[in-house]
């Protein structure tokens, strides 16, 4: 296996529409850079969760039409997120790939599994209503089915408990990040990880 400072796995895309103009830039073997500023400070707090559990560096910058709803723009961090990890895992030959992780939270407690085997598949149980700083809090969802589809990866996103929606939120980060870690180490075995030997 190759060691840290030997690799290099980096993903970096842009993508700009008439919603939103975003960039994103990830390292996996990083050294804890995290810059996040897309408009939506509390979008921006989750991403940063994400990056710095998940051990990875992540610059994702831009803005969107806010004024409108923050929908665009969360479910187009999403994309921009899990396109920047998928093209830093390239074909993803030695990884682990399955990965599950518990994050709690105060009173909150979440569960994510992920499977980064190019099947992209979300399974979104966090019963939350309300507003989270300037997000509604259904919108966070589309964050995590835009992710999932980009990424090519299977999540699935378990409240186990909780009461104060931050919390919640947070911990489902938290988890994310967590799993990702686990999820995209290089385990040393040759080839993808599949007995069909080819992902998706």
């Amino acid at each position: 296996m190759q060691s840290r400072c030997a690799l290099s796995r980096t993903g970096e895309v842009v993508r700009r529409s008439k919603e939103t103009q975003l960039s994103a830039k990830v390292v996996i073997e990083g050294r804890g850079k995290i810059t996040v500023s897309t408009g939506a400070p509390f979008l921006d707090h989750m991403l940063e969760q994400v990056a710095r559990y998940g051990a990875f560096d992540l610059t994702l910058r831009g803005k969107g039409d806010v004024h409108v709803d923050p929908h665009h723009l969360v479910e187009d961090a999403g994309i921009v997120a899990g396109q920047a990890l998928s093209q830093a895992l390239g074909d993803r030959s030695g990884i682990a790939r399955f990965a599950s992780a518990y994050a709690p939270l105060d009173e909150s407690l979440a569960r994510v599994v992920v499977d980064l085997g190019r099947r992209p598949y979300l399974s979104y149980n966090v019963p939350v209503k309300g507003r989270i700083g300037t997000l509604e809090s259904e919108i966070v969802e589309e964050f995590w089915r835009a992710l999932s589809i980009h990424l090519g990866a299977t999540i699935h996103v378990d409240l186990i408990r909780g009461r104060n929606r931050h919390h919640i939120v947070e911990a489902t980060f938290k988890a994310l990040g967590l799993a990702l870690r686990s999820a995209m180490s290089l385990t040393g075995g040759p080839g993808v990880p599949s007995s069909k030997g080819v992902l998706g």
